[in-house]
């Protein structure tokens, strides 16, 4: 598998666990991250938020740099439809935890995918449902001192030292590590972006 005469699908994202999906799936790449803000506005749905966050985080990349494809996506973890970003802190890392703790919570992402300037341009959301086991507070203590917490959405990493609190994923398991792999690689294969199993 591979991609021959492209240049290499732009990841406009600081992430490592995106970074890693995708050269699992083959697809060569460079790291570009965006500058855009990831605000919450008042009165968004998770779903309208991460769309538009990833499209901001696409067109701030793709502005720079005509012709070439930009791929951008942005995760939250919702539950009782409030939103869960990055904690700030152990205060706020600990309050998302016990949140989630024996609970089913909703993690969405939304990618995008454009190049300019010709416009052309493919967006998505998954959503996988999560439920955690119930944790007792040195578990959580645990964790948060382990420091994975507070790069992750929702405050924990499935493919980290947190597995261990997930009983069930329905849904994209991929979409909870950070980006949605099939959803993703069928779409840059539809527009062109990728030459995958060729």
């Amino acid at each position: 598998m591979g991609s021959k005469g492209k240049l290499p699908l732009i990841l406009a994202s600081a992430s490592p666990r995106r970074r890693e999906l995708l050269r699992l799936a083959s697809i060569p790449l460079e790291v570009i991250p965006s500058r855009a803000k990831e605000r919450f506005l008042k009165g968004e749905s998770p779903a309208d938020h991460v769309r538009r966050v990833a499209r901001a985080k696409a067109m701030e990349v793709a502005g720079q740099h005509p012709g070439r494809w930009v791929l951008a996506a942005d995760t939250v973890v919702e539950i009782d439809g409030k939103m869960l970003g990055k904690p700030k802190d152990r205060r706020e890392a600990e309050e998302m935890l016990k949140s989630l703790s024996q609970r089913v919570h909703g993690v969405l992402t939304g990618y995008c995918i454009l190049r300019c300037p010709s416009g052309e341009k493919r967006e998505g959301t998954v959503i996988s449902r999560v439920k955690f086991k119930a944790l007792t507070a040195a578990e959580i203590r645990w964790y948060i001192n382990t420091g994975e917490p507070f790069d992750k959405a929702g405050g924990y990493a499935i493919q980290g030292k947190a597995a261990f609190m997930v009983q069930e994923v329905h849904g994209s398991y991929t979409n909870v590590v950070g980006l949605p792999v099939c959803e993703v690689v069928e779409a840059l294969r539809e527009l062109g972006a990728v030459n995958l199993f060729a």
